[in-house]
């Protein structure tokens, strides 16, 4: 019987380092397919590390721990950086704090809703109820219409008729003044 003897044939390491990347793409791919991976990262801890290395956010790919020593930073375009953990957990606790995460509809509502309250008490005045989607309202005093007051992404606005030009203030306070309603004074 005939056995064929498998010689491996060296090849030059440029074409090595390239079938090796072939291989290394076709694997990540092929795992993905099966199973892919869901990142656990979110937007603001993008921004968080984004921040600490002086890049964007987009490009974080993901992060992971080697040794309990190194931290590991995958960029999207195929770049590594490897930080000392230590330092990596310091400048996190040093940068987030100054990332704010966005107001959601219901905290934006809450507090346009405070302000309003605020307002409305100081002038002695009653609001009907607010439309949360355009965050409007008319406001009475004592049981009078006085006016429209809302918020939108100009700001304040109040106008004393339902049609009309709205006026614009940087204040729910100033918007019902802009209405003609003066302060009660404090007895």
């Amino acid at each position: 019987m005939a056995y064929g003897t498998l010689t491996q044939q060296a090849l030059p390491a440029d074409e090595q380092s390239v079938a090796q990347q072939e291989l290394n793409h076709l694997l990540v791919t092929q795992s993905e397919t099966v199973a892919p991976t869901q990142n656990p990262l979110t937007h603001r801890d993008r921004q968080i590390i984004a921040t600490i290395i002086n890049t964007t956010s987009d490009q974080i790919k993901t992060i992971w721990i080697e040794g309990g020593i190194t931290v590991w930073v995958q960029l999207k375009r195929g770049g590594r950086l490897p930080f000392d953990r230590t330092w990596f957990a310091a400048r996190v606790a040093q940068v987030k704090p100054t990332i704010t995460e966005p107001e959601t509809p219901r905290q934006r509502n809450n507090r346009l809703s405070d302000e309003l309250e605020e307002a409305c008490r100081k002038y002695e005045l009653r609001h009907g109820d607010i439309d949360w989607l355009s965050f409007s309202t008319k406001v009475f005093r004592d049981g009078r219409l006085v006016g429209f007051v809302g918020c939108n992404a100009e700001g304040w606005y109040s106008r004393p008729r339902l049609y009309g030009r709205n006026q614009v203030a940087d204040t729910a306070d100033r918007a019902i003044a802009y209405l003609g309603v003066r302060p009660v004074a404090a007895a």
